[in-house]
């Protein structure tokens, strides 16, 4: 048993070389950036809802969970420093992308719709207010960076890499997938605005869901009581946080040391009520 990885937000262990325990901490990273402060419980709250979206999709493509089930990972995790926050997974071959499927205009697409700017390769045709609904899903990539954060390129640049058969299946999977996942989310009164999925390649070379799924760490989810066009929609994610950053800049840089009490306290909040929305748990 050996620690592999210690990412800003997720821990790996190496269990075997074909078999890895990932764990979920508390610790938040915004802007590719760990912060000081952590949020309470956010790592068991990704993993149930992680545990649940994997199940959901099942049908739609083979993911890399082995067991959540504490009793069939090793007695090493069995403490309360692991509790909830572990899973069981197949070792992959990790392909170097992040496919983030957005359904509604907002962030990083919005303002660069402003400029009338191209976006991951693409011009964002139509008019649109913010947070309005795209006419269709559109699929953007970006490098997997754990310091720097995510660097956008577009799907030519992927399929330079990982071959155009690839490619189209991930695209493909990911539009079924957000479809599914979007669909069951507006029948709990919340929104997927938009989403990011990771995918690996197994030991017989067949492409296999990654990471996590659909939570506040890798979604965008709003609130359908609350969502209204051209206004800025309630977030249960992290969006809290990026938000008082982008308005509390002192000499051109984020003060990620500096964040309220309240903000975390309310960012804690809107993790749990989104899993309560989505699971019916508390």
């Amino acid at each position: 048993m050996r620690l592999i990885y210690k990412g800003n937000v997720h821990e790996v262990y190496e269990l075997t070389d074909k078999v890895l325990i990932i764990v979920r901490t508390d610790r938040i990273s915004v802007h590719g950036r760990l912060l000081p402060m952590e949020i309470k419980n956010k790592g068991i709250i990704l993993n149930k809802i992680s545990d649940f979206w994997f199940n959901h999709t099942s049908s739609i493509i083979n993911n890399h969970v082995i067991s959540f089930n504490i009793e069939d990972i090793p007695s090493f995790f069995h403490s309360e420093k692991f509790k909830d926050r572990i899973v069981m997974v197949e070792k992959l071959n990790i392909i170097p992308f992040e496919f983030i499927v957005r359904g509604y205009i907002y962030g990083r697409m919005w303002k660069a719709y402003q400029k009338n700017e191209m976006f991951c390769g693409m011009k964002i045709e139509g008019a649109y207010k913010l947070a309005q609904k795209l006419d269709e899903p559109i699929i953007t990539p970006t490098t997997k960076s754990d310091k720097v954060g995510d660097v956008n390129v577009t799907m030519d640049d992927v399929e330079i890499c990982i071959g155009k058969d690839l490619t189209q299946q991930i695209i493909s999977i990911s539009y079924r997938l957000y479809k599914e996942c979007s669909e069951y989310a507006i029948s709990k009164g919340l929104i997927i605005a938009d989403t990011k999925f990771e995918f690996g390649l197994n030991a017989k070379n067949q492409l296999v869901l990654a990471d996590e799924i659909c939570t506040p760490d890798t979604s965008r989810f709003w609130d359908v009581s609350d969502y209204e066009t051209g206004k800025i929609p309630k977030s249960y994610d992290k969006q809290l946080i990026r938000d008082w950053l982008t308005t509390n800049i002192e000499n051109g840089e984020f003060q990620y040391d500096k964040i309220p009490e309240s903000i975390i306290r309310e960012t804690e909040y809107n993790y749990r009520e989104c899993m309560h929305k989505l699971l019916g748990i508390l």
